[in-house]
């Protein structure tokens, strides 16, 4: 059934509306627009808050898989710093080791042979007594233990490394005649070193003649003579400056 309404405007909003009575039928739709509505807000409110729950989820398990990330990424950064501690005390133990060893072997070529161990700007000089007789290049078999102990040190603690043998002479001959008779003994002292093992390409031999002399002016059968009649050793390494040289073997 249709209401009449006060006026000819047909909008429930105008102000005569209220003073009009109005038709159950009209009522109970105004009851289900109503309770419609509530309900519409009702459903959104539900889903903003669930929304929000689900953001606020979201939000926490993404912030609990980046500390998780942050906590093992810390964990391995830690076990490489300590594999590199670990690796660098054992480095440093085995360098003292090897420092150690390598004091020993000079003291030990120094105290039982009388060699002189000089440290020069490409590496070390080895004054070894190996001493010929007059107008002669071989070498003699006193000296062999000396050139044995030497071969061992090298080998041991600088393999690789280029030696020099330099061979000397005595001023007795003429100074031509002693550049050769040096190369000589430098040639064989060089063969012998081979012999040991040390590589062939890591001994050179030259000879110097009466250059360098010990005892100046001796020659021939004077006195200190032999001590012109040498050869020295120069092995080229730089890894000198931990090393214990004692220039006097005394």
């Amino acid at each position: 059934m249709l209401m009449d309404w006060p006026c000819d405007c047909p909008n429930p909003a105008c102000g005569n509306y209220d003073s009009f009575e109005r038709s159950p039928e009209a009522i109970g739709v105004e009851r289900m627009i109503k309770l419609i509505r509530v309900s519409a807000v009702t459903v959104v409110g539900a889903a903003l808050v669930t929304a929000g729950c689900a953001t606020r989820g979201a939000l926490r398990q993404g912030l609990e898989e980046q500390q998780a990330a942050l906590d093992a990424q810390t964990e391995a950064q830690a076990t490489a710093l300590d594999g590199e501690r670990s690796e660098r005390i054992a480095g440093d133990e085995d360098l003292a080791g090897e420092l150690g060893s390598l004091n020993a072997d000079f003291a030990g070529l120094q105290n039982d042979f009388g060699v002189r161990i000089a440290q020069l700007e490409e590496g070390l000089e080895f004054a070894v007594p190996v001493h010929f007789a007059f107008d002669d290049a071989e070498v003699q078999e006193d000296v062999r233990p000396a050139l044995d102990r030497f071969a061992e040190l090298v080998q041991r603690h600088y393999p690789g490394s280029m030696i020099t043998v330099e061979g000397f002479a005595d001023p007795a001959g003429g100074p031509e005649y002693n550049k050769q008779l040096s190369q000589r003994r430098a040639d064989s002292v060089r063969g012998y070193l081979v012999e040991t093992g040390i590589p062939d390409g890591s001994l050179r031999a030259v000879g110097y003649g009466e250059e360098r002399l010990v005892v100046p002016g001796a020659a021939g059968q004077a006195s200190g003579a032999e001590l012109n009649r040498r050869v020295v050793f120069v092995v080229e390494t730089p890894d000198v400056a931990s090393v214990d040289i004692r220039t006097d073997p005394s």
